[in-house]
């Protein structure tokens, strides 16, 4: 048997990790400006994480839901405490296109209804629903698109005004600062007015925080900078730091059912205790306000890179903490892959021109002034 060929694959094979650095079978030293796809939350190898996760799998690694796991009870009081949240509930699951599932599945079993309204370039996932709300039309299968969604231009409040008017919609799901779409921000007036919106209607406001949340944006949630409060929020990636793991925060207005959602291996005491020591770090290393700080350092450096005149790649750059993306006017794999091969330097990519950067939230201003320097380097090369 061989692996089903699906991934377009860099030839560099990463054997070991440690913070912001990761080496290949070979010895070469990598800087890690992407935490693979945003998961790595803490750094590679964290020794507390290492500690608590070898301690929690030498007493029990799974057993089922159908038994008492103080562990999600402890996860759930202190992921409550550190996000602002105390008041909500929490619905432990595997991955964030699992978590997109059950909120979507949990708005249509409040209100009874079935469309659903998606910004367009919006990533939700790779399942079922999850997908269908995705606006990325080579990845939506037949069987997948039911006609269930209105995909709207983010921030144009008016036109998602007009579908809310209809009285027909389940859900808005939102991704505060879109992954896969750019580093496009949604605006304060847009988010609040949706969410006042969404409550005149009574449609679930769901807040997809699975890349952009978890303290990446330098507050715990992105929605946060907006001053909303969603129905939903789902949440995954940077959560157990690699660990598989993802969760559904819902408000207390929701009424749980038994056997309304429910999972296999969700929440089981491995990923507990992944994610109570990704907790643990967040606190004791203040990496929330890190990523406000050092991101908006790395951001200023780089927007000091486009006006030194030493190249005209770059045409913009966006973010929020440390979720970034620098618009070029050339194709971004012209930069990336010179960045990986010669400059050991790993980034993400979005559409043909963006570089994303998605690095650990201890990324050190020492390491964002040498990834400034790999840049300029291979800026100045082309």
């Amino acid at each position: 048997m061989k692996l089903f060929d699906v991934y377009p694959l860099f030839d560099v094979n990463i054997v070991k990790g440690q913070g912001c650095k990761v080496w290949d079978d070979k010895g070469e030293e990598y800087l890690d400006l992407y935490g693979g796809h945003a998961v790595i939350s803490i750094g590679h190898s964290h020794p507390h994480y290492i500690q608590k996760v070898t301690e929690q799998l030498n007493k029990i690694g799974f057993y089922s839901n159908s038994v008492i796991n103080k562990l999600q009870v402890e996860l759930a009081k202190r992921l409550g405490s550190i996000s602002g949240y105390d008041d909500y509930q929490l619905f432990l699951i595997n991955s964030g296109a699992e978590a997109n599932e059950n909120a979507l599945k949990l708005a249509s079993f409040t209100n009874g209804r079935t469309r659903v309204l998606s910004a367009e370039k919006a990533f939700h996932g790779r399942t079922s629903l999850a997908v269908e709300v995705t606006n990325n039309p080579k990845i939506i299968a037949p069987i997948n698109n039911n006609g269930h969604v209105t995909y709207l231009p983010l921030n144009d409040l008016p036109a998602w005004e007009k579908e809310l008017q209809k009285g027909d919609v389940c859900a808005v799901i939102l991704e505060c600062i879109q992954g896969v779409g750019g580093i496009k921000l949604a605006t304060k007036d847009f988010a609040q007015g949706l969410q006042k919106l969404c409550k005149e209607h009574n449609t679930i406001l769901i807040c997809d925080e699975i890349q952009c949340g978890y303290g990446r944006s330098g507050k715990f949630f992105a929605h946060q900078w907006l001053g909303i409060k969603p129905d939903i929020i789902t949440v995954a990636k940077g959560i157990a730091n690699g660990f598989p793991m993802a969760g559904v925060l819902i408000s207390p207005e929701f009424e749980p059912v038994y056997g309304q959602l429910g999972t296999t291996f969700g929440g089981n005491h491995l990923a507990c205790a992944a994610a109570l020591a990704v907790l643990d770090v967040f606190e004791e290393e203040h990496l929330v306000e890190n990523a406000h700080e050092v991101g908006e350092y790395l951001m200023e450096g780089l927007r000091s890179l486009c006006s030194c005149g030493t190249t005209t790649h770059i045409t913009d750059i966006r973010g929020r903490g440390l979720m970034i993306g620098i618009d070029l006017d050339i194709p971004h794999k012209d930069v990336r892959q010179p960045l990986i091969y010669k400059e050991h330097c790993f980034t993400g990519c979005a559409g043909t021109n963006i570089l994303r950067l998605l690095p650990p939230l201890c990324l050190t201003q020492t390491e964002a002034d040498q990834f400034i320097e790999k840049l300029k380097k291979v800026l100045a090369s082309l």
